[in-house]
C-alpha cells in the first residue's frame, strides 16, 4: 500500500493507491515468453482506487482554514480602514469561527469566473445567493449538511445591523474635546509643541497635523477604533509594527504623533509623482484615510477618462466613484470597492479646520509655507 496527495489551494489531502499484483501461474514455465496464456505477463497495476476525491468538512476542519470565494462589492467584501467588511464576509467569517477554522478570501474576477471556480472545488463556499441559499462547492454533503443545521436566517440582518454600527461611528471609542484650547493665546489643544516638533522635519505646517489629529480623534490619547486604530493619529497596530512604535508606547502622545509624522512622511514619497507640494498634501491625507493603493485605483480611473491624475479636484470625482459597481469593478482597478465618500469629506474636513487653525494659531519656523485651498463641503461637485 502507497501513499499519494492531491493538492488544491495549497491544501493537501491523502488518498490511499492500492497495488494489484496478479501473477498467473498456470502451470507453464515461467521463463516461456512465447505461451499465449499469458503466464509471462508483466504484473498487473490496477485501477487507482483513491478515496473520495471530495475536500469535505473533514478535510476542511484538517487543514484549518475555509476557502470563500467572492466578488468585490459593498454586500460581498470590500477593505475598509486596513480591515474587511461585506454582509457575505461577515457571515462566512461567523460560519469559520463556528467550524472551529480560519477564513482565507479568494476575490474572483466576475460571477462567472466565481461559479466556474466554486464548481471546481477551488473554494469551499461563496455566501448566500439572490434566492437566499447557501452556495456550496458541489458533493460537500458534510459541509452543506454543517451549514443548514447552524445557520438561520436572522443571522443576515444581525450581521448588517452589526456593519451599519461600525459604518457609522458608534464603536469608535473617545472622549470629544473641543476644536480649540485656548482661541485668544492661540492654543490649539495642549499637543501644540508637539505638533510643532514633529511637523518640522516632513516641513508640514503644525497646524495641519494638528487639524487632521482633531479629525481622527477630537484630541482624545485614548481614542480607539473597531478596527483598532490607537491614539491621537489612530495607528493601526501593524502600521505601528512597521514604523518600529512598540505597542507599549502607542498611547504615548509623543510617540504617536512623532510615528504619525513619520507615516506621513512615507506616504509624501509615495506621491512624490504629484509635482504640486499642495496638490500632493490632498494625496497624502487621502492615503492616510483610505490606503494608497484604493487612491492608485481612482488616479487609474481618473486617467482613463481623460481627467488629470494629478489633481485632487479631478481624482476625487473618482474616489467617490469607486463605491459604484461600474468602476470597481473596472480592469483598471486592481483593489476593488471602497467608500469614497468618506475619503473625499475626510479630506474637506481637515482642509477647513487648518483654515480655522491658520487664523487663530501663530505659524512656526520652518514650517510648510502651503497655503490651505478652499474646502468643498458640497459632495455634489464631485458625482
Amino acid at each position: 500500500m502507497y501513499f499519494c496527495t492531491h493538492k488544491k489551494n495549497g491544501r493537501v489531502k491523502y488518498h490511499t493507491l492500492i497495488l494489484l499484483l496478479l501473477l498467473c501461474a498456470c502451470g507453464k514455465n515461467a521463463s516461456d515468453s512465447n505461451s499465449s496464456d499469458g503466464a509471462n505477463a508483466d504484473p498487473i497495476w490496477g485501477a487507482n482506487q483513491e478515496d473520495n476525491d471530495v475536500f469535505d468538512l473533514p478535510d476542511i476542519q484538517a487543514s484549518g482554514e475555509i476557502i470563500m470565494l467572492t466578488l468585490s462589492g459593498p454586500d460581498t467584501y470590500y477593505d475598509y480602514h486596513g480591515k474587511a467588511l461585506g454582509t457575505q464576509y461577515l457571515l462566512c467569517l461567523r460560519l469559520a469561527k463556528h467550524l472551529g477554522v480560519g477564513l482565507r478570501v479568494e476575490v474572483c474576477n466576475d460571477t462567472l469566473n466565481l461559479r466556474q471556480r466554486l464548481n471546481e472545488s477551488y473554494g469551499d463556499i461563496a455566501g448566500i445567493d439572490s434566492l437566499g441559499n447557501w452556495m456550496v462547492a458541489p458533493n460537500k454533503h458534510l459541509l452543506r449538511e454543517a451549514i443548514k443545521t447552524w445557520y438561520s436566517p436572522a443571522m443576515l440582518q444581525e450581521v448588517k445591523e452589526y456593519e451599519q454600527k461600525i459604518l457609522s461611528g458608534e464603536t469608535i471609542k473617545r472622549k470629544v474635546y473641543a476644536p480649540m484650547l485656548n482661541k485668544k493665546r492661540g492654543m490649539i489643544s495642549k499637543y501644540d509643541n508637539l505638533f510643532r516638533t514633529y511637523s518640522l522635519p516632513i516641513r508640514w505646517d503644525w497646524r495641519l497635523m494638528a487639524a487632521q489629529c482633531y479629525q481622527e480623534s477630537t484630541f482624545d490619547p485614548d481614542a480607539r477604533s473597531w478596527a483598532g486604530a490607537i491614539g491621537l493619529m489612530q495607528i493601526m497596530s501593524s502600521t505601528a509594527e512597521h514604523l518600529g512604535l512598540a505597542l507599549s508606547d502607542i498611547n504615548d502622545p509623543e510617540s504617536n504623533i512623532s510615528s504619525a509624522a513619520k507615516f506621513l512622511g512615507e506616504l509624501e514619497r509615495k506621491f512624490s509623482d504629484i509635482p504640486s507640494r499642495d496638490e500632493r498634501i490632498n494625496f497624502i491625507l487621502a492615503a492616510y484615510n483610505c490606503g494608497p493603493l484604493h487612491l492608485r485605483d481612482a488616479m487609474a480611473l481618473t486617467e482613463k477618462h481623460g481627467d488629470n491624475p494629478r489633481k485632487w479636484s479631478d481624482v476625487a470625482k473618482y474616489v467617490l466613484k469607486l463605491s459604484e459597481s461600474q468602476y470597481y469593478n473596472d480592469p483598471v482597478v486592481k483593489y476593488g470597492y471602497m467608500r469614497g465618500s468618506e475619503t473625499v469629506d475626510y479630506v474637506n474636513k481637515i482642509r477647513q479646520r487648518w483654515q480655522t487653525y491658520r487664523s487663530v494659531a501663530s505659524p512656526h519656523k520652518g514650517a510648510s509655507p502651503l497655503t490651505p485651498q478652499k474646502a468643498t463641503t458640497n459632495k455634489n461637485k464631485y458625482e
